[in-house]
C-alpha cells in the first residue's frame, strides 16, 4: 500500500501526469510486495518550492510512504528511478529533487486498520 506524493513547482499537463503515473506504477515494484495495483499517487503542481535559495528552477519534493518496511538496498534503486522519471518527463534535474521515504506499521483501508 504505497502512496507517492509529488510536489513540483512546474505545470504538469494531464499527459505528463499520466506518463509519470504509469512510470511510477512500474518502478514501485522495486519495493518487495508493492505493486501498481495498490499504489496511490498525488500530484501537486505550482508549489512554491525554493531549493538552495532559488525558486526559479524546476524543483520537486517526492514522498514515498509505505505500509511496512523498506529494505535499505531498495532506497537507492528507487530514488534513481524516480529521479530519472522526473528528469525525463518534467525536465527537473536530479540535483533539484528530494525523495523522502516513510515507513509505517499503522495503515487504514476499507474502513478498518491493517
Amino acid at each position: 500500500m504505497p502512496f507517492i506524493n509529488s510536489r513540483v513547482n512546474v505545470m504538469m499537463a494531464e499527459s505528463k501526469k499520466e506518463e509519470v503515473k504509469e512510470k511510477l506504477g512500474k518502478v514501485i515494484s522495486i519495493l518487495p510486495g508493492k505493486s501498481e495495483e495498490w499504489l496511490m499517487i498525488e500530484f501537486a503542481e505550482f508549489c512554491d518550492l525554493s531549493f538552495r535559495g532559488d525558486r526559479s528552477q524546476p524543483t520537486a519534493f517526492i514522498e514515498v510512504k509505505v505500509f511496512g518496511s523498506i529494505p535499505k538496498d531498495c532506497v537507492g534503486r528507487l530514488t534513481k528511478e524516480i529521479c530519472d522519471i522526473y528528469e525525463e518527463v518534467l525536465q527537473i534535474k536530479r540535483d533539484r529533487i528530494y525523495v523522502k521515504y516513510e515507513e509505517t506499521d499503522k495503515w487504514g483501508w476499507n474502513g478498518d486498520s491493517l
